[in-house]
């Protein structure tokens, strides 16, 4: 195996670590299992690794001794031989330790025909040296592998957490890729489109997110196709129908925003919506009082109206009468002069 000159000063730098933890007495190292079916050859490999300050849990010769050794002790990694004792051979029990324990696996062997390498592919190995090897190519591999597990394993992590906090919001939330296609679905939209994400895992958006306007029925351009186009948020227009998987309409309000890497580049989108429903019912119960109002009023102004009318006609005929009396008082007045 040569080394790239990255990997050259990556062994320089563990080398070093090991020879100050040496020097110091402390050597805190990952816990290994070695799996060779050749003894003197195992050995050979369990001391040079423990003298690099790594603890060898086991040195077994059969993948079902591998197998039972990483169900018991749980190391932090697995040196595989391909050519076992038995009926399991190294691919097969590195299959099962990957798929039963999650434990990272490096090869180490001198099969090199393209059809082993293929069934070794298969299982995902972090690492494959050909015999023989040098300590520093050994030790080497298993570094850069433990550091790629941990990473995996902390971005696994955050993608838990992303998706159980996704899960738990109360609106509904579609990821998507850079190309439209479905990768994640939470349970709220799940609910409102009438999909499963089992159904539209890796489908076009477009075939399961289906928007027309409430008013003029046409087709709603999708939000997250123009985020991709656009990379900026893009929200939906008013009076949008969400057309259900079993031809429900269902009023929603959403917006859609492109997901992007530190560099800049658009990884993929996601569509946040919720249903609009209880906001319709409440403008138009508002709506109705406001009408209800509106028509009280005119039935109020009307009345008044009619009490103006009214008052406008008694003070008309009070004025005649007032003329009336004060025109007959004159005249007697006159009559009582004369006299």
């Amino acid at each position: 195996m040569k080394l790239s000159e990255a990997e050259a000063v990556s062994f320089e730098s563990i080398y070093r670590r090991v020879e100050v933890q040496k020097r110091k007495g402390v050597i805190v190292r990952a816990r290994l299992l070695i799996v060779e079916d050749e003894g003197i050859v195992g050995l050979n490999i369990q001391r040079r690794l423990e003298g690099l300050g790594y603890k060898v849990v086991a040195n077994v010769a059969s993948g079902e001794e591998a197998i039972a050794v990483v169900e018991e002790s749980r190391p932090e990694l697995v040196l595989m031989d391909i050519k076992l004792e038995g009926n399991v051979d190294g691919i097969e029990a590195a299959a099962q330790i990957r798929d039963r324990f999650q434990i990272p696996i490096v090869y180490l062997t001198a099969y090199t025909n393209e059809e082993t390498l293929n069934r070794a592919k298969l299982t995902e190995p972090y690492g494959y040296i050909l015999k023989p090897f040098e300590a520093r190519d050994l030790a080497t591999t298993i570094e850069v592998a433990l550091y790629k597990y941990q990473m995996e394993q902390q971005l696994r992590e955050r993608e838990e957490w992303l998706a159980t906090t996704l899960k738990s919001i109360g609106d509904a939330v579609i990821t998507t890729d850079s190309q439209g296609l479905i990768t994640f679905m939470n349970p709220v939209a799940e609910a409102l489109t009438r999909w499963s994400l089992e159904e539209v895992m890796g489908n076009d958006l477009t075939h399961v997110f289906q928007t027309i306007n409430e008013k003029t029925r046409a087709v709603v351009e999708n939000p997250v196709r123009l985020a991709l186009q656009q990379g900026t948020i893009v929200g939906l227009e008013n009076h949008t129908l969400l057309i259900t998987k079993d031809g429900t309409e269902i009023p929603i309000n959403d917006s859609a925003a492109p997901i992007k890497n530190e560099l800049g580049k658009i990884l993929g989108a996601v569509l946040v919506f919720h249903d609009n429903i209880e906001q319709q019912q409440s403008e138009a119960l508002l709506q109705r009082e406001n009408e209800r109002l509106e028509a009280e009023v005119a039935k109020l102004t009307g009345q008044l109206s009619q009490t103006n009318e009214q008052l406008r006609r008694v003070n008309e005929q009070l004025q005649a009468e007032i003329a009336q009396r004060q025109f007959l008082e004159r005249e007697l007045q006159l009559a009582i002069e004369q006299e």
